[in-house]
């Protein structure tokens, strides 16, 4: 007890070395979340020379300026409140610095070649939290989803039904979109990889391209052209070539296109001259609201068994990949069943200039959101698994 009651010079010394080291614990605590607060600031954030293009295009955005006055910084959408997420992402912002200090993205050509690989890490990074910034303001809870514009009226209720956290639809609200060509190749090179792996025995098949098809086992003169997505019920295998039977239907007095159903364009295959004579009709039928005749039929065919897959609904995953990385970023979550099959033709015309897609991804976007229309049943798939 006498240490505590009078305490020697070495009793003092401990005091004062405690207290020194708890002011200088307070000190260094204090400066570290003045620093982290910081540069968190938005204008810190946009001191950089390289950040003057992200700068203007936050400007241009909603986030920025709109009718209620209330404005998103930087932070809050790209540095999450949970203590450990934050700490963790301004440790990973040195690489930003690093960037900085090595001119990564000086120029703005630069930026570009580097926009959509900055882009999707941002996603991938909003999609694993659950889009936790995002929620941090926005929350499905407090919406008056039936005051909000017609699109969204019919998408938020389908994304909560679905799961969809906000990034998977709304990328393009802050920055402009990057050129998304280079994913959208990565996705078809992922599917051609699938396709190597197709079972021999696999029957049916889905054509994951448009590709030409022959009347016989053998190198020749194409017969016609097969369509993304087409089901192929396979006959036989011969000289490394499959024969398949391709049915689907004819609208009388056009018998150079197989449609996947009768009355909408949904095109299997476009047929040469000279195979349209060996195409069969099982039947035919009317449509009651225009009147034309369309007749079931069926054609056999030969093609290389390559760019086949067993199971459509990777395909659909694929085009599912491109409609959210080219198309909801302005149209948010739009549900296929929004328009007609034959409807959708248009609306896809009509937005490709405005898509990095090539007319080869076009065309399976549009067959994807043509066959999930809100004429097309259900009933129509049933061969998927």
């Amino acid at each position: 007890m006498e240490f505590f009651s009078k305490p020697g010079r070495r009793g003092w010394r401990i005091v004062l070395l405690i207290l020194c080291g708890m002011t200088l614990a307070v000190v260094v605590i204090a400066g570290s979340v003045t620093v982290l607060h910081k540069t968190s600031d938005t204008a810190f954030c946009v001191s950089c020379h390289s950040m003057e293009r992200p700068l203007a295009e936050y400007q241009g955005s909603i986030h920025f300026q709109n009718h209620a006055g209330i404005r998103a910084e930087c932070s809050d959408c790209h540095i999450p409140s949970q203590p450990v997420a934050y700490l963790v992402t301004k440790l990973g912002a040195v690489k930003d610095v690093y960037g900085e200090l090595t001119g990564k993205i000086a120029t703005e050509e630069q930026y570009n070649s580097h926009k959509l690989a900055m882009a999707e890490s941002v996603w991938k990074t909003m999609k694993a939290s659950d889009s936790a910034t995002c929620r941090s303001c926005h929350s499905f809870k407090a919406m008056d989803i039936l005051a909000q514009q017609p699109e969204a009226r019919k998408a938020h209720p389908v994304a909560i039904k679905q799961g969809e956290t906000c990034i998977d639809c709304h990328r393009g609200v802050a920055h402009i979109l990057p050129d998304m060509r280079q994913s959208n190749s990565s996705g078809a090179a992922a599917l051609a990889a699938i396709a190597a792996t197709t079972r021999p025995d696999a029957s049916p098949l889905y054509s994951i391209a448009t590709q030409p098809f022959m009347l016989q086992p053998e190198e020749g003169p194409s017969a016609g052209t097969l369509f993304p997505a087409a089901e192929l019920n396979i006959l036989q295998r011969k000289k490394g070539y499959l024969q398949a039977e391709l049915a689907g239907w004819q609208q009388e007095g056009v018998p150079g296109v197989i449609y996947a159903a009768a009355g909408k364009r949904i095109i299997s295959a476009v047929i040469g001259e000279g195979a349209v004579s060996h195409i069969k009709t099982t039947r035919s039928e009317q449509d009651s609201e225009t009147g034309m005749v369309w007749h079931q039929v069926s054609l056999n065919l030969w093609l290389q068994p390559a760019s086949l897959v067993e199971d459509r609904q990777k395909i659909w995953q694929y085009a599912a990949g491109l409609m959210t990385a080219n198309c909801t970023g302005c149209h948010g979550l739009t549900s296929l069943d929004h328009y007609t099959a034959n409807q959708w033709i248009g609306v896809m015309k009509g937005m490709a200039s405005r898509t990095s897609l090539n007319p080869e991804q076009l065309r399976l976007l549009t067959l994807y959101v043509q066959q999930h229309a809100s004429d097309m049943s259900p009933a129509g798939t049933h061969h998927e698994k």
